[in-house]
């Protein structure tokens, strides 16, 4: 599985978060940060609400479709490939959440 982060540049509750579940071992999860000041949409969607954790099914070490350039004859298999992967919001967790805890919360979603 993987979780996606969406932080801003001198957010230090994103940084605060992004440290902690980096210490997390535990479990097994990839980590994709994503800058909301990098794409309009993500920045209009979350300039008040980061951090924002979502969990992916995207295949730990897969890319995203829209990352990078892919092949034309690849562009057909990759919007297939998108249309399946399921992103869902993970609630927000305390600030003052320890690594454990923050463990603890992102188990019951990882099982699942």
């Amino acid at each position: 599985m993987r979780l996606i982060l969406y932080s801003k540049p001198g957010c230090h509750l994103c940084e605060g978060l992004q440290e902690k579940l980096e210490k997390i071992q535990n479990l097994s999860f990839e980590l994709e940060i994503r800058d909301i000041t990098t794409r309009e949409d993500w920045f209009a969607a979350y300039q008040y609400e980061v951090p924002i954790l979502y969990l992916s099914n995207r295949p730990p070490g897969s890319q995203s479709p829209t990352a990078g350039n892919p092949p034309t004859a690849l562009i057909h298999q990759a919007a297939i490939a998108e249309e399946e992967i399921i992103e869902a919001p993970l609630p927000r967790p305390s600030p003052r959440a320890s690594v454990q805890q923050l463990e603890q919360m992102l188990s019951k979603y990882l099982a699942n």
